[in-house]
């Protein structure tokens, strides 16, 4: 009997589940802000900075 062979599934490369990753400075207050939110919510920074600027990106106009 002929031996059956097996394939795994490649998992996804980096970068490809939707998200890149970028760099971004900010003052060490708005960390320790974020900080606060994040023990408050127990959530992470990553998570609360991707939901924050959502609902910034939501809210915002752009005026001429």
């Amino acid at each position: 009997m002929a031996q059956r062979i097996v394939i795994k599934r490649k998992q996804a490369n980096k970068g490809d589940d939707g998200y890149k990753i970028i760099s971004v400075r900010m003052k060490e207050e708005l960390v320790e802000r974020l900080e606060e939110l994040s023990s408050m919510t127990n959530r992470s920074r990553n998570e609360l900075i991707n939901v924050l600027l959502e609902s910034a990106v939501e809210i915002t106009d752009v005026e001429d």
